[in-house]
């Protein structure tokens, strides 16, 4: 792994070795790939990277795998013009970044594939992890296709797509009767004894590596001029954290300046410790108790790396905010009719958020914003249902045979 010269820790600055298999400091701060940029910028020029594979491997000079790259083509994905929700939102320059179109339907294939392809590399040969949702079926292709064991633990009303996934790919799921920090605590207390890599969120430095290339990539996609804010759907936060650490790497690169977006964190009523950490002013955040939401991706009640989201969202003068789940569903609707993008519900709290931030005045209508929508709407027919079946139920419930039920 030539290409990182050092781990750090984000939390005491502790430097350690690269090409070692690490999870977290013994301070129990997550690890950041470093690499050395100043000679990086010499050899790998801006206007070269458009010669690049059409994939987030077109950024492979500042990812860490060097040889061993697991892909199932992710990355690259579309930054639409979003002119009819924009009307509707008074909202003249907006931009929606759908990640639904990366391999599993979500974004979460870009750290999987950065993730699988080092521990290739490493020789590891067993992972585990706990997920809300999409990053267990990410996990479970990835590894099929590099031919190693993922072990996968959820909560058991995960997203039934989800669990399929993870069954068809192969992977040994255990459904968890509880949140992810519960299933998180079953893998951390298994680990050692099965002799699993854990390749949790935040937990090991790589899976965020491949998720900055969501910066890198809306950077070139507007010829590399940063826009004015992103909205971003926050469950660990790990995306965001990621672009972040992205804008400070180009910047170094000398491929932009010093200018960054308002980061905003987006999250759901029923689970929302950034929300209420960011309005305290405190530095990280605090457990949230009975967390629920019908954004799956949303429910993380103490994110691993919460300090690194606030600090985010403080240095770029931005904010979290939260909203209900009836708002996401409406929104969801609303981005569909008019975009016709078919969001997952996390994607969808993105543009609710987006409609209160302009009605307060925090963004103004001129501004260049970019909403991420993180997943496909066909990864939750649960919640969909939810908004959509009383309507069906009125139409053509008949005609499906009950196939859905409302709820």
């Amino acid at each position: 792994m030539a290409k990182v010269t050092h781990l750090e820790c984000s939390a005491c600055n502790k430097r350690l070795e690269a090409g070692r298999i690490e999870n977290l400091c013994t301070c129990g701060g997550p690890l950041l790939a470093r690499y050395d940029l100043d000679t990086i910028r010499y050899r790998w020029r801006r206007r070269e990277v458009r010669n690049g594979p059409s994939t987030m491997w077109r950024y492979a000079p500042v990812l860490p795998a060097n040889g061993s790259i697991v892909t199932l083509g992710e990355g690259w994905t579309p930054l639409v013009r979003a002119n009819r929700l924009g009307a509707m939102l008074a909202a003249g320059n907006l931009w929606v970044k759908d990640e639904s179109l990366n391999p599993t339907g979500s974004f979460k294939a870009r750290g999987l594939s950065c993730a699988v392809s080092v521990c290739v590399e490493m020789g590891i040969r067993k992972v585990a992890m706990a997920s809300a949702g999409n990053a267990s079926s990410a996990l479970a292709a990835y590894a099929a296709a590099a031919g190693i064991e993922a072990n996968i633990f959820m909560p058991r009303d995960v997203p039934q797509p989800n669990y399929l996934e993870c069954k068809a790919h192969g992977a040994h799921v255990t459904l968890v009767d509880g949140l992810i920090s519960d299933c998180a605590l079953l893998v951390a207390g298994r680990a050692a004894e099965e002799g699993w890599f854990d390749i949790g969120g935040m937990r090991e430095p790589y899976r965020l590596e491949g998720k900055k290339t969501m910066g890198y990539e809306v950077a070139e996609q507007l010829d590399w001029e940063l826009p004015d804010a992103i909205v971003y759907p926050t469950g660990g936060g790990v995306g965001l954290i990621a672009m972040w650490k992205a804008f400070q790497e180009m910047e170094k690169l000398g491929w932009i300046g010093g200018r960054r977006p308002k980061m905003i964190a987006v999250q759901a009523e029923g689970c929302q410790p950034i929300v209420r950490a960011f309005e305290e002013n405190a530095s990280e955040s605090r457990f949230f108790e009975n967390s629920h939401t019908i954004a799956a991706g949303l429910r993380v009640p103490k994110p691993i790396g919460d300090f690194l989201v606030l600090q985010a969202l403080r240095q770029s003068a931005g904010t979290a905010i939260a909203v209900s789940d009836d708002e996401i569903m409406d929104a969801a609707v609303q981005l569909a009719g008019s975009e016709g993008i078919y969001p997952a519900p996390e994607g969808a709290a993105s543009a609710a958020a987006l409609k209160k931030l302009l009605q307060s005045g925090f963004l103004a209508p001129g501004s260049r914003i970019v909403l991420y929508n993180t997943a496909t709407g066909l990864k939750y027919p649960e919640a969909w249902a939810s908004r959509l079946g009383q309507a069906l139920a009125a139409t053509e419930h008949d005609k499906l045979g009950g196939l859905i039920t409302p709820r």
